[in-house]
């Protein structure tokens, strides 16, 4: 059986392509798993400095596919141990996707729909072509919702927002999504490969240690009292100083220079 999630690395950017031919990029348990061999190959390799989710075709991901095989399916109705063990598993996915320590950046390039908009609501910065349409679209198929898309829109949106989304869903066009603060910037379907890299090359040319640290700071604000998000703070902050990145970067302001960073 083929692959469904795909990766290419150019220049410390790694694109990572939902694949599922046919289905328009529908999750599956395969497609979960590839993602996340793929997902824990990245993490952990040093010369990757953006992390790009993205779907193959005109689609970035609608969600489950009702109309396929209980054997693809992550709720199969098999059993309720079977069901749970299998979400389970794929809600690790999505975990894994949003405590990436790169900066992770979802390419919206089509339809973006259930568990592929929770997969979006994971990555740090979502992107958009013109052509991308957004639903919640869970409460239409009898469900409360997975991936921790209700958590992820919550923090993103407010309450308020994502009790609208949820309860009420309904497609929504790339420019609302922007309006709404859900994507950051929307390009035209010519212009997105333009839009993508301006990003992703912004966003690797920072000194990659920092960003990661950063990052963990970003992840530390919303759940942790104030006192206690201080002080990881304040031992990220000294441990960056003392890189020489952060010479690097003095260096090239008092010079007038591009800074150019190793990751040291």
């Amino acid at each position: 059986m083929s692959a469904q999630v795909s990766c290419s690395i150019v220049r410390g950017v790694a694109t990572v392509t939902l694949d599922n031919p046919g289905r328009r990029n529908a999750v599956s348990v395969r497609l979960f798993r590839d993602l996340e061999d793929v997902l824990g190959a990245l993490e952990a390799d040093r010369e990757v400095r953006v992390v790009v989710l993205t779907g193959s075709g005109s689609s970035f991901c609608v969600g489950a596919d009702l109309a396929a095989p209980p054997e693809l399916r992550t709720l199969r109705g098999d059993s309720i141990e079977g069901d749970t063990a299998r979400l389970r598993a794929a809600s690790r996915v999505a975990q894994r996707l949003h405590l990436m320590p790169q900066p992770t950046v979802a390419a919206v390039n089509g339809a973006c729909a259930g568990a592929g908009l929770s997969l979006a609501l994971a990555t740090d910065l979502r992107i958009a072509s013109d052509t991308a349409v957004f639903n919640t679209a869970f409460l239409g198929a009898g469900l409360p919702g997975d991936l921790g898309g209700i958590w992820f829109l919550t923090r993103l949106l407010g309450a308020a927002r994502a009790r609208e989304l949820f309860l009420m869903p309904g497609k929504f066009d790339a420019h609302l999504a922007a309006e709404l603060g859900l994507v950051t910037e929307v390009s035209t379907a010519d212009g997105f490969g333009e839009l993508t890299d301006r990003i992703t090359t912004r966003l690797a040319s920072a000194a990659p240690l920092t960003v990661k640290a950063m990052k963990q700071n970003l992840l530390a604000a919303p759940t942790m009292p104030l006192t206690d998000y201080l002080g990881g703070e304040v031992d990220r902050m000294v441990r960056c100083f003392h890189t020489e990145d952060a010479r690097e970067a003095a260096a090239a302001f008092l010079e007038r220079r591009e800074p150019v960073f190793a990751g040291r």
